[in-house]
């Protein structure tokens, strides 16, 4: 078994003002930013740039870039970081507002996937939900360090192994489920007024063929 990133710190970096990710979770956001030529202009924008410019990258009318532009900039997906004069009018320059965007899942409303309503733990319908509930509340946990200006430390493990065969994948799922079950037990506690509480999420599926293999060879360990 080899791992790939065994101890990755994901936080909320900033550059000049501009976060590395920015959870979208206003339906009306999500949907400008789902828009083929809106989308194309967001990801032009992760550097400034002016209408005139994208106009002339997308072969797209000025004025067309322009409505476009408004749009994204009245939901918080681009900003103005300039102004020129230009002839006899200013250009203003922009700038996505950030150099990733996710649309959180909670912008499906109740059509969202939910543990709840996923009891059985072994189907692939209650890692969905699981998944679907993590982004949710890590997109919350960067959106709030965003207006505070805080970063949002966590810890993940990815990893791959290869089972021989689905009795061998059951054993490992029992032992994996014994060994978190006792670093929780050892670690938690309720007796801790200044302590916060901590999801624990372990994952294990299948990779989908259409994956591409990793470039290094696999190795146990």
């Amino acid at each position: 078994m080899i791992f790939k990133a065994i101890d990755k710190l994901i936080f909320l970096a900033h550059a000049g003002g501009m976060t590395n990710v920015a959870v979208i979770s206003d339906p009306a956001a999500a949907e400008a930013s789902l828009d083929p030529i809106r989308a194309r202009l967001l990801t032009e924008l992760v550097e400034p740039a002016s209408a005139a410019d994208l106009a002339r990258r997308l072969d797209v009318p000025r004025q067309k870039i322009n409505y476009h532009l408004k749009a994204l900039e009245n939901h918080g997906l681009i900003e103005l970081v300039a102004e020129r004069p230009k002839g006899n009018f200013t250009e203003r320059i922009m700038r996505t507002t950030a150099d990733e965007y996710l649309i959180a899942p909670q912008v499906m409303g109740a059509m969202t996937p939910d543990p709840d309503r996923s009891p059985d733990r072994l189907s692939a319908r209650w890692l969905l939900a699981i998944a679907t509930r993590l982004i949710r509340e890590v997109g919350d946990l960067i959106t709030g360090a965003a207006r505070t200006d805080k970063r949002v430390a966590t810890f993940t493990i990815d990893g791959r192994v290869r089972f021989a065969s689905a009795a061998e994948r059951a054993a490992f799922a029992t032992e994996l489920t014994e060994a978190v079950t006792g670093l929780v037990a050892k670690y938690h506690t309720d007796a801790a007024p200044a302590g916060r509480d901590h999801r624990v999420i372990v994952a294990l599926h299948a990779v989908p063929p259409t994956t591409e293999p990793d470039s290094a060879p696999h190795t146990k360990e």
